[in-house]
């Protein structure tokens, strides 16, 4: 019995090591394949990465869980935003090249502030910031708390109020010290790539994946680190609902609020939709036969409304409608 549970051990040990030494191999190549393509800055001895295009008044974007910068290049609107703003596109902490150091935990106010004293380090003034999925949390407290440094707010398939989710409670386990460690630099990258398709097609139906994404650099976003950042968000994705219950109705800056109208990642009726009802100055956009990634699948709506949101904060009126 003894000879057999070392046995066990062993076999175990040697699966565990071999996954270890893949997932190195892969994170590598990765990394040497994709290169950083932007600028980076440091704030607070934090190292960011970000990519810069065009000129104009700044347009900041901010994308979700899981993805990084790179997610934003892979969309027809950039080359159009790039055209008429000076667009910002940033890696959050912990996704991309972007640090996210350890010793501390990357709130959505966390990051909105890292963010506002990096804004301000550039030396941009007021910027429209567009965030998507968990990067509207972030968009969210910046325009919240920093009220007077930003021009208006674009939220696209967001999550603001608390429902009950199942989701967040893998990710959990990917964030506990020791094992968490253990399954990101092993068999959660694994898995990772073997769900990637499906992940894929949940969050872009109803409408097709786009081919171009095929140029995504899948083991960038598998990497331990980044996986880590991606299972630190999962889990905080309910608490940071919760953290905005009694503070949406004090959003003060322009806002527009976008959604898919059949998103199964969020539900567009109970998040984007309430939202809305109580901030009465908000554009409203419920984009149909879109998904949670309406800002590939419709990227023209996005822009039209990111336009309409600038020229709204100089005529003081804001529209809402279904396209």
């Amino acid at each position: 019995m003894a000879l057999k549970r070392s046995s066990i051990i062993m076999a175990t040990a040697a699966l565990l090591g071999g996954a270890a030494a893949f997932v190195q191999t892969k994170k590598s190549q990765a990394e040497r394949q994709n290169p950083p393509e932007g600028k980076f800055t440091d704030v607070d001895g934090i190292r960011l990465h970000y990519l810069e295009r065009g000129t104009g008044p700044t347009l900041v974007l901010l994308h979700g869980n899981l993805f990084d910068s790179r997610d934003f290049l892979l969309i027809d609107f950039l080359d159009a935003a790039s055209a008429r703003y000076r667009v910002l596109v940033f890696d959050r902490p912990g996704f991309g090249y972007s640090e996210r150091p350890r010793d501390r935990v990357w709130t959505a106010p966390r990051q909105a502030e890292l963010l506002h004293r990096t804004l301000r380090q550039l030396g941009v003034e007021r910027p429209y910031v567009m965030g998507h999925s968990w990067g509207a949390f972030v968009a969210l407290e910046l325009a919240l708390n920093y009220p007077t440094s930003i021009a208006g707010v674009v939220l696209v398939a967001g999550y603001y109020y608390p429902t009950i989710r199942f989701d967040p409670l893998l990710p959990t386990l990917l964030v506990l010290p020791i094992l968490g460690d253990l399954m990101r630099y092993t068999i959660a990258p694994l898995a990772g790539r073997a769900m990637w398709p499906a992940t894929l097609r949940l969050i872009f139906e109803p409408a097709e994946v786009p081919a171009r994404y095929d140029a995504y650099p899948v083991w960038l976003a598998l990497r331990p680190s980044q996986l880590r950042a991606t299972a630190e968000e999962g889990a905080l994705m309910i608490p940071s609902a919760f953290a905005f219950r009694e503070r949406l109705h004090a959003l003060a800056v322009p806002s527009t609020i976008i959604a898919g109208e059949q998103d199964g990642v969020v539900e567009t009726e109970k998040q984007s939709v309430r939202l809305h009802h109580e901030l009465p100055g908000s554009l409203l956009r419920v984009i149909e036969g879109n998904g949670h990634m309406v800002h590939h699948t419709a990227p023209k709506a996005v822009m039209n409304a990111i336009n309409d949101l600038a020229r709204s904060t100089s005529e003081g009126r804001l529209e809402s409608s279904a396209i």
